[in-house]
Order: structure tokens, then C-alpha cells, then sequence
């Protein structure tokens, strides 16, 4: 019998975090600078314990690697995906990714497309999403001109809108911004602007990677509008946010109305409630389903019932 893997996240502390983890989710924080939760993790810079059941207290890059049959018999060396909630405080870094083919050579690891499901947005919020360069030499001069007013584009957000930003996208979340990030296992970054803030460990400015991010920046920028695809089905609402080249990401809307679900056996599912709370039942087995939690449902569940009032994302890696 298959059983859901609820995964235990690991918290990590930014310059540009706040508490907003704690108030959104009840995460308990262990101080007022949290950025990130990594609630989905087997990346080596955050790796999730598992929370339940056979494998409870053992890492999630653990069971991947000794336990395929979980995961679809993937060939895969890297658990493929990564699922963090973030907390903008403040800006963070105006920066870029690189792809797999750059990741790969220069920082030993995959690349970096990522989307945000824009969880709350205070006033006037923005984000920084492109740029205004058309060539390599235009955006190479704005850089060491220093000339961000005229080389960021900014977009006002509001709660409940989607980004998706595949690698090279230059970008950052505003402050007043909280986020659902879907990415590829990476932890790469390329900072181009950091507002000339101080790193309090060390004194100095924070380093930033101009080359770097020169070099895998797509010019002219090329921002790529997904349209989300909204089905009503009986009391529920599905709505397909992305359908893209690493991963899935779908959101529904389960209003006290018991939603089934299925999936093939060469695949598995990420889970994440995002609102409200609900069961989720597999096998006659119940399991308490709240916010801020998030779980894989592995190859072995082949279906399973969510009932409650709540919101959850899913995503399979392609």
C-alpha cells in the first residue's frame, strides 16, 4: 500500500526576509530574516527530511537514490524539482539563472526555470521581470553604467497571479511579496544589482556575478506570458498554470466536494496547500492535509481523495 511522503522544511535565513512565513503559515522561525521554506527539497544546500511513515526521519535525497520504485523507475541522478515559499521583505537581488547547458560547466549542477504563484501582495508590490537591452554590447554598457532605471522592467502584482521564468529571465521579487517558487533542483544564482546592500557577516557589499550574468542573459529579453487554463468541475476548480519544458504546475480549488485523483505509475506528484485545510484519504487511510504543508504522493499511490475546503498545488517533473 502507497503512502504520502510529508516532508519537513528546511528555513533559510536572507538579508531581504522578514516573518511573513510565520504569520502566512505558522512556520515556527527562528528569527525575523527568513526568507525561504524549502518545502520540497533533496537539493545538498537544503535537503527535507521525511515526516511519516517508513521512511520518517530519513532524507528525501536518501530515499531517491535508494528508492526509484518511489519515483517512477526515473534514471534521473538528481532529484529533478525544488518547492520553496518565499518572504520579500525587502527587494531581493535583481539577478538571472543560467541554463542546463552553462549550470552544467560552470557551476556543476542543473540549471534553474523556475515560475512564482503570487501567494499575497501588499500595496502597490511589484516585481522586476526583463529588461530593456537589445544587444549583448547594450546590456554589457547599462550594466557598468550602473543604468537600472533604464535597463529593469517592473510589473505591479497583485495575489493570485503567475510568473514563469525560464532560465536567463533577468528578475526578483519586490518587497511586500510572498511567494510559491516551482523551480529546477538548483541553487545557481547570478546577482546583478543588490541595491549596494552590506552583508553584516563580512562588512563589505554583496558580491555580484556580472559576467556570469552577461553571459546567460537572453537578449533581447524575452518574457513568456502563460495564460492559465480555468475547468470547473462540480463543486471545484482546476486551473492548469504551466505546462512547460521541466515541469507541471496545477492549482485546485477543492470546496467541500471530495476531488479524486489519479496518476500513472512512471510518474509522481508534488503536493503543496497553499489555504485552508482538508483530508487527504489513500487506501481507506486518512491523512490531515493544512496550510504551509507540503508532500509527494510517489509512484506507488495510483489515487487518491482530497476533501476539505483548501487550495493545493500539484506538480510532476517531465
Amino acid at each position: 500500500m502507497g503512502q504520502p511522503l510529508f516532508l519537513i522544511p528546511e528555513l533559510h535565513n536572507k538579508i531581504w526576509g522578514g516573518t511573513a512565513l510565520g504569520t502566512f503559515f505558522d512556520f515556527k522561525l527562528a528569527s525575523d530574516h527568513v526568507g525561504e521554506a524549502w518545502v520540497i527539497s533533496a537539493h545538498p544546500n537544503g535537503v527535507d527530511k521525511i515526516g511519516n511513515g517508513q521512511y520518517n526521519n530519513q532524507t528525501l535525497a536518501d530515499v531517491w537514490h535508494h528508492h526509484k520504485e518511489l519515483f517512477g523507475g526515473s534514471k534521473a541522478e538528481k532529484f529533478p524539482l525544488l518547492v520553496k515559499f518565499l518572504d520579500a521583505k525587502e527587494d531581493l537581488s535583481i539577478q538571472v539563472h543560467p541554463d542546463d547547458d552553462y549550470a552544467k560547466v560552470h557551476a556543476h549542477e542543473l540549471g534553474k526555470t523556475e515560475c512564482w504563484y503570487i501567494l499575497d501582495a501588499k500595496p502597490n508590490a511589484k516585481i522586476y521581470f526583463g529588461h530593456n537591452a537589445q544587444t549583448k554590447t547594450e546590456l554589457a554598457t547599462m550594466i557598468k553604467n550602473k543604468a537600472w532605471d533604464k535597463l529593469f522592467r517592473e510589473v505591479p502584482v497583485k495575489a493570485g497571479e503567475f510568473y514563469y521564468i525560464p532560465a536567463g529571465t533577468v528578475h526578483a521579487l519586490g518587497a511586500g511579496v510572498l511567494a510559491l517558487e516551482v523551480q529546477q533542483s538548483s541553487d545557481t544564482t547570478y546577482r546583478i544589482y543588490d541595491f549596494d546592500r552590506v552583508d553584516q557577516t563580512t562588512g563589505k557589499l554583496r558580491e555580484l556575478h556580472l559576467a556570469d550574468a552577461i553571459n546567460v542573459i537572453n537578449v533581447p529579453s524575452k518574457e513568456q506570458a502563460v495564460l492559465p487554463i480555468t475547468e470547473k468541475i462540480a463543486a471545484n476548480t482546476k486551473t492548469l498554470l504551466a505546462d512547460e519544458k521541466y515541469f507541471n504546475v496545477i492549482k485546485w480549488d477543492i470546496e467541500q466536494q471530495a476531488q479524486k485523483f489519479t496518476q500513472n505509475p512512471d510518474t509522481y506528484t508534488l503536493a503543496v496547500i497553499i489555504s485552508g485545510n482538508g483530508m487527504l484519504t489513500i487506501d481507506n487511510q486518512r491523512y490531515e492535509l493544512v496550510k504551509g504543508q507540503a508532500l509527494i504522493l510517489p509512484s506507488n499511490v495510483h489515487e487518491w481523495t482530497i476533501d476539505g475546503g483548501l487550495t493545493v498545488v500539484f506538480s510532476q517533473p517531465k
